[in-house]
């Protein structure tokens, strides 16, 4: 499994909808409200197999309210 982080930027008023969406689908690990330029962070594991930008794209930036988000990908934990 491949550990990424994406960031989510959200239409005023809709964070909290697109957090229960994202939460509906079940596929994050974890999922933050933030603070700064982004709104919520998720911690997501995706299938070695899965090419992580159609996985992201395919099943979360379909969610109406999000305006933008950026992928930090992991290479090593410490």
């Amino acid at each position: 499994m491949k550990c990424v982080f994406v960031q989510f930027r959200c239409r005023p008023g809709t964070t909290y909808d697109v957090a229960d969406e994202i939460a509906r689908r079940e596929i994050h690990s974890e999922l933050y409200s933030t603070s700064g330029e982004y709104d919520l962070l998720a911690k997501l594991y995706i299938p070695e197999e899965e090419d992580i930008g159609r996985f992201i794209n395919d099943r979360l930036l379909d969610i109406d309210g999000i305006e933008r988000s950026l992928t930090t990908l992991t290479f090593r934990a410490f």
